[in-house]
């Protein structure tokens, strides 16, 4: 397959530009993505997006039916939990170790006042934007362009699970005031206190969302 500057892929290439589709929440949990109108919307072949659709299968982000086409994945408990996990590891750690004069924490704190712009128009999706941002933020803190590629992964069945709610408000709004004092330590140089302060958040808004999932499949 073609490449491009970078020596990606081009099926990489385009399983990246899909999954930035998700992470901004374009794409729904269970949605049918359809071959030609990706395949036009790229401008590729559909051999090309096939290999790309099988690249996101393979990260758990898109499933294949037999006879029916390709998906978006429907989130589980199960993989909510083991995402927050994951989070927890990496979020926590990168602030554990970040430098004080560190870009990444102009970002953040970027990302936190367009959070708060948001949430004054009651914009919760843009909230979510905002608030998404700041968490890849806070990995660019680790200077891992790995971790970075991982964690883009783990954005996009993030938002799949934001997708399975009917309250945003409730899951976004409460977090804003929170990634404002994590970003706050580390202008402070308290670095551990921002990855504690991280690891009370991860733990909230788990419970917060497995707890909203299960109202959701109650009511469906």
């Amino acid at each position: 397959m073609s490449e491009d500057g970078d020596g990606l892929p081009l099926a990489d290439r385009l399983a990246r530009r899909i999954r930035v589709l998700l992470i901004s929440g374009e794409l729904s949990p269970g949605q049918r993505l359809s071959e030609a109108a990706f395949s036009d919307r790229f401008d590729v072949s559909r051999n090309s997006l096939r290999e790309a659709f099988r690249l996101l299968t393979k990260d758990g982000l898109l499933h294949h039916e037999a006879n029916r086409g390709v998906f978006v994945t429907v989130p589980s408990m199960a993989s909510i939990i083991d995402i927050y996990r994951v989070r927890r590891m990496l979020e926590c750690g990168a602030l554990r170790q970040a430098w004080q004069q560190h870009p990444a924490i102009k970002a953040m704190r970027e990302a936190v006042g367009a959070a708060k712009r948001e949430r004054d128009k009651r914009d919760w999706i843009g909230v979510a934007n905002a608030n998404m941002r700041f968490h890849a933020a806070v990995i660019d803190l680790s200077d891992s362009a790995r971790l970075n590629e991982f964690y883009e992964r783990i954005s996009a069945e993030l938002r799949l699970c934001f997708g399975l709610l009917n309250d945003p408000e409730h899951l976004h709004a409460p977090f804003v005031d929170m990634n404002d004092a994590i970003v706050t330590l580390l202008e402070e140089n308290r670095p551990h206190e921002a990855a504690a302060q991280m690891e009370t958040y991860l733990n909230l808004a788990e419970r917060t969302m497995l707890k909203a999932l299960e109202r959701a499949s109650e009511q469906a």
